[in-house]
């Protein structure tokens, strides 16, 4: 009696234990000292294998935050009912990790994985992009939708990865300053204090 074919099983086997492969060696060692060999190694695969699915490690990695396996739920947006208050906590956030061993490896390998693929670029733009913070900036902007909200999202983010190129510290102040720059003035400060006379 014929085996039943198990390769596809075997090759999303495969994929799998070389993403895990990947973070635990980018956690243990960090973005610089991580090869395709080493991950092949921990993973049980050949190099090949890898190759098949992924041309560098900065995709393997950009796939593992694509698939929540990295960050912890550092990507989420916090919701206390002021979204320009949940802006800057979560820009705080970011760069705080940034400016972690760990974080300055993930930045590296995003850039890396984004010049390499425009696929990988487009999808970790979306991921970026997604419903929390396009929620948070509409809100802050009086519920704006189209292309205003997304011109606004992509100056965000825009910042954000310059600003972290550039390795300086900033402090919830910095990215409340950010924010407001993005998304304009407060609407109760934009109205001033009330003229009417009674």
């Amino acid at each position: 009696m014929a085996l039943p074919r198990s390769g596809p099983v075997r090759s999303e086997a495969a994929r799998l234990a070389i993403l895990e492969a990947a973070v635990s060696l980018f956690t243990e060692r960090g973005y610089d000292h991580l090869t395709m060999e080493g991950i092949a190694r921990r993973a049980g695969v050949g190099k090949q294998t890898i190759y098949r699915w992924w041309p560098s490690k900065g995709d393997v990695i950009a796939e593992a935050l694509l698939e929540g396996r990295l960050l912890d739920g550092r990507r989420d947006l916090p919701d206390t009912g002021d979204p320009r208050t949940d802006l800057a906590a979560w820009l705080t956030e970011l760069f705080t990790l940034r400016a972690s061993p760990d974080g300055e490896g993930l930045l590296r390998s995003l850039v890396a994985a984004a010049a390499g693929s425009a696929e990988t670029g487009r999808r970790l733009r979306a991921e970026i992009l997604a419903a929390p913070l396009i929620d948070r900036l509409s809100r802050s902007m009086g519920g704006v939708t189209g292309p205003r909200l997304d011109a606004a999202a992509d100056a965000l983010v825009g910042a954000v990865i310059l600003r972290a190129l550039s390795r300086e510290d900033f402090d919830d102040g910095d990215m409340r300053v950010l924010v407001g720059a993005i998304v304009g003035e407060h609407p109760a400060r934009a109205e001033g204090p009330s003229t009417a006379v009674g």
